[in-house]
């Protein structure tokens, strides 16, 4: 299994690479957009009261992406939140590689047309820098997330970080894998 290579990491290299050297105006192969990582995370504000609601989000964010998810600790203390320093608030995860090309496909191809009353996705979401930032209400959009079993519908934000220096040209990759933007 390990010649295997991910049908969207096929297509970037046979045909997406290739034509984004011709229209961004590139100079060498190195200057060509591509995605370096995809970070995942859930916020799970009630774990304070409920742990059993952190261990279900980390239960369904390893599901969806196919690698362990880490719970992460908060890093101050908010009275009004009665957040502590160090309490275990959220779980994460950063996929590389195979795996963030599958997450990806499944992403783009699978989870996002299960959105209900789905418009596209709007283009506001770019830092400037290139990097993309995109939130999901429901985490039950994945197929591979029994609806039966879980704990609370919870929503998860999904960082794409790719190595283009402006948002026209991440825009660019990201239409060209053929993430929904809304016109």
């Amino acid at each position: 299994m390990s010649n295997y290579v991910p049908r969207l990491k096929k297509v970037y290299k046979d045909t997406i690479a290739p034509e984004l050297f011709k229209e961004l105006g590139c100079t060498s192969v190195m200057q060509v957009p591509a995605v370096k990582k995809v970070v995942v995370s859930m916020g799970v504000g009630e774990a304070l009261a409920n742990k059993k609601l952190l261990d279900a989000a980390v239960t369904d964010l390893t599901t969806i992406t196919g690698q362990k998810a880490v719970k992460t600790k908060a890093k101050k203390s908010i009275a009004n939140f009665k957040l502590r320093e160090g309490n275990e608030v959220g779980v994460m995860v950063t996929l590389r590689g195979t795996q963030m090309y599958e997450f990806l496909d499944r992403l783009i191809n699978v989870a996002l047309p299960r959105v209900k009353d789905f418009r596209g996705i709007k283009a506001t979401g770019f830092d400037g820098r290139g990097n993309f930032s995109l939130g999901v209400t429901e985490q039950i959009i994945f197929p591979e997330i029994d609806f039966d079993k879980i704990e609370k519908i919870s929503g998860m934000n999904i960082n794409i970080v790719t190595s283009a220096q402006t948002d026209s040209d991440a825009r660019a990759l990201l239409s060209k894998f053929g993430m929904p933007f809304r016109k």
